[in-house]
């Protein structure tokens, strides 16, 4: 049994498909789960409107894209 609904679990995944959509080829594996993971913490903060979600999600692609890359 899944700790969120199902409609929160929609919401996550349009929004990881939508913000990644900004990374280059929609995002490599890393990248995707950095935002999921962040998305994730967002709702277990209890921030679980499709507008919410989408600016966290915003925010972990803003910080990946700002990231130092390594070498």
């Amino acid at each position: 049994m899944s700790e969120f609904t199902g409609e929160v679990q929609a919401n996550m995944g349009l929004v990881l498909d939508q913000v990644c959509a900004g990374l280059p080829n929609g995002g490599d594996h890393e990248s995707r789960r950095y935002v999921a993971e962040q998305l994730i913490q967002a709702v277990r903060a209890g921030r679980t409107t499709l507008g919410e979600l989408t600016s966290a999600g915003r925010r972990a692609v803003v910080y990946l894209k700002n990231a130092p890359k390594s070498a």
